[in-house]
């Protein structure tokens, strides 16, 4: 093989590897895409914005998760409102504390309607087993929750775990 020839191909290969690095585009986020329950958790961001002073609420492509969580087929929904930004304010103030970020989780129920289930602050989570892997079934999620649901103080965090289902649930804080 020629210089010339070997050169053009080692270009060709690396130009391939950059876009293959590159991450992929979201569409810009829309309000509509989603059914009414998820409408009205990503409404109350734009309200509590305006409550605080701030101007109009920008969502981030992610905020919005669609996935089957409970293991029936159908779409359920985790909006999080981490990356969300108040004009005027700052996202974290506006979304976010010391015990985390809003989370939202919404189930698809076997009539159609959508019904939130969770709705509080999170530090992070992780779904178990990981959507990716193509499974229908049931799935749980590990909640980062503030150190004070465990009984604890700000820091370490409290670690949960929930399996989710159609029913609505909650953590508390120990008395």
């Amino acid at each position: 093989m020629t210089i010339r020839k070997l050169t053009l191909v080692i270009t060709v290969l690396a130009a391939g590897c950059a876009l293959a690095q590159q991450p992929a585009k979201l569409p810009p986020f829309d309000h509509g895409n989603y059914p009414p329950e998820v409408q009205k958790a990503l409404r109350y961001a734009d309200d509590e914005c305006k409550r605080d002073g701030g101007g109009e609420v920008t969502f981030a492509p992610d905020t919005v998760r669609k996935l089957d969580l409970t293991g029936d087929g159908r779409d359920d929904y985790i909006v999080s409102f981490g990356d969300t930004k108040c004009a005027g304010q700052s996202a974290f103030a506006a979304f976010c504390g010391s015990g985390g970020c809003l989370l939202n989780i919404s189930v698809t129920l076997p009539n159609g309607r959508v019904r939130k289930v969770f709705d509080n602050y999170v530090r992070g989570y992780a779904i178990r087993p990981d959507p990716a892997d193509g499974s229908v079934r049931s799935r749980t999620i590990r909640f980062e929750l503030h150190g004070a649901f465990c009984g604890g103080h700000g820091t370490p965090s409290c670690l949960k775990e929930k399996r989710i289902t159609t029913r609505p649930f909650e953590f508390r804080m120990p008395k």
